[in-house]
């Protein structure tokens, strides 16, 4: 008798064991694979889908017509590594502890990769990294030597999925170079043809603009060929219809008037979902945060979403493109090169900026204002000959505030800060401002970090040296950081969301 009930019981064993490897092997088959696609300098507009007539981007809009287009879609700032911690944390620049380029949020923060690599993902970052070493630990793989990843930081994609543990779930971060200056060896070089493209109109039109845009262009048509790839072998794994992707940028095209800047052209990105299990199709005018991006991955793949992370899901959204999510986008800028301090909050219609270091003209990051581009600008306006769009970049000092009526100035043409036919929409967004900053611990410190560089490298001397040496660039204060924004309240520590 007992060696029956023995033999019972071990069969009831066998058969809970059995179902709990197939309810495992079934939850890892229909959990979706996740893959950002995120550009290093690429502006909202920068894409065929959106409308750039120039650009060649087939694999980009192509996914795009099976997936959905954010409209309005808000980084936290206009600074790569500050926005991709962003991205990565679900926090606000400030409230990662590391609100300026090239500074590393504390190792104890949590990363949407260290969440989903502890529930079972397999997790990959190859190509640019520049986050920090918290987020090391939610990653199975880090590839980061361009000797590896190739000048565009793509050479890995496709081996990563061919050779990636068939099991389990995956979440890829795959963050190109691209279109990142320097312009370096590509084999789409030639691609866009110079004298058949046109600069936006707060740039001049004319040969070296051009070329400068051309091989932009002719990046940007990398990082889409890359995607392509990609995509060619998920279909080939027949995994690509529950493979939830994004593609999207991490700050604005890097010219002047666009990387670093609060407008548009610096902190609206270009950003595709597609996710074809979810039936996630449609365009959406709905504003989102790059601080969402991580709830809404961790929504889908059904793991709790954890209150370090200050975004909200945006997974109602993906099948209801009409309705509405966030009332308000916030960014900000701190250092980048230069001594900065602003802050700008977006509602539906209108947009304010906040300029705490008006006495310095925005000229745009290094990178951007020791290109020819840049020097076309600075010898026509040396000459006069600026428009006022164009001479903006040089105003010095600046305006304190500005406001812009996005309905009828879409791209932020017209400061309308001192309209009295504005005046309580004015109120209205400075008071929703100052609350965001008081909730999530934001601060202005009297000492932050100064200009580690000269502000004008480019000049007309330097028409045939536009590289100067970085050395001779560099100011008595490079190095040196000052106060951050949010320390003094302990911001990396702050779990507030804000206005919403």
């Amino acid at each position: 008798m007992k060696k029956y009930i023995f033999l019972i019981f071990n069969f009831f064993l066998l058969l809970l064991f059995l179902y709990s490897c197939n309810s495992k092997f079934a939850r890892v088959a229909q959990r979706p694979n996740f893959i950002i696609f995120l550009a290093d300098d690429i502006s909202w507009d920068d894409f065929g889908c959106y409308g750039n007539e120039f650009i060649q981007t087939p694999n980009i809009d192509n996914l795009a017509s099976e997936g959905m287009i954010f409209n309005n879609m808000y980084l936290t700032t206009s600074s790569c590594s500050p926005s991709r911690n962003s991205i990565m944390t679900g926090r606000y620049p400030h409230n990662t502890g590391a609100p300026e380029l090239h500074t590393e949020p504390p190792l104890n923060m949590l990363s949407l990769a260290e969440v989903l690599n502890k529930d079972g993902y397999y997790t990959v970052s190859s190509g640019k990294f520049h986050l920090g070493n918290y987020v090391r630990r939610g990653f199975d793989l880090i590839q980061e030597d361009i000797e590896i990843t190739g000048l565009g930081g793509e050479d890995k994609w496709v081996s990563n999925l061919e050779e990636r543990p068939m099991n389990k779930p995956f979440f890829l971060w795959y963050a190109s170079h691209d279109a990142h200056r320097d312009w370096g060896l590509n084999e789409f070089s030639g691609t866009h043809e110079a004298n058949k493209l046109t600069p936006p109109e707060y740039l001049i039109d004319d040969k070296p603009t051009r070329l400068d845009f051309a091989n932009y262009y002719d990046e940007i048509k990398r990082f889409d060929y890359s995607i392509g790839k990609v995509v060619e072998v998920l279909k080939k794994q027949n995994i690509y219809e529950n493979t939830f992707i994004i593609i999207m940028a991490d700050n604005g095209r890097p010219f002047p008037h666009s990387k670093t800047r609060l407008n548009d052209q610096g902190v609206k990105t270009p950003f595709i979902v597609v996710y074809r299990k979810g039936k996630v199709l449609g365009n959406t005018n709905s504003l989102a945060s790059s601080i969402d991006i991580a709830p809404t991955i961790l929504d889908y793949a059904n793991i709790k979403i954890e209150k370090s992370f200050q975004g909200i899901s945006f997974k109602h959204l993906l099948n209801n493109p009409e309705k509405s999510f966030r009332n308000y986008a916030f960014a900000e800028h701190n250092w980048h090169d230069y001594e900065s301090h602003q802050r700008m909050v977006r509602g539906k219609d209108y947009m304010y900026i906040e300029n705490n270091r008006s006495q310095y003209a925005q000229l745009g990051p290094l990178d951007a204002i020791n290109s020819s581009s840049y020097l076309s600008l600075l010898e026509k306006n040396q000459l006069g000959e600026t428009t006022e769009i164009q001479k903006e970049i040089f105003i010095n000092p600046r305006p304190k505030e500005e406001f812009y009526d996005l309905g009828n100035d879409p791209f932020q043409r017209k400061n309308l800060i001192n309209s009295n036919l504005f005046k309580n929409k004015i109120d209205n967004l400075r008071v929703i401002l100052n609350k965001w900053k008081d909730e999530t611990g934001d601060t202005e410190p009297d000492e932050i970090t100064k200009n580690w560089y000269q502000t004008t490298p480019g000049s007309v001397d330097a028409k045939n040296n536009l590289n100067k040496s970085i050395e001779s660039l560099k100011t008595p204060f490079h190095g040196i950081r000052g106060e951050f924004p949010g320390a003094s309240k302990n911001a990396s520590k702050n779990n507030n969301k804000g206005p919403f």
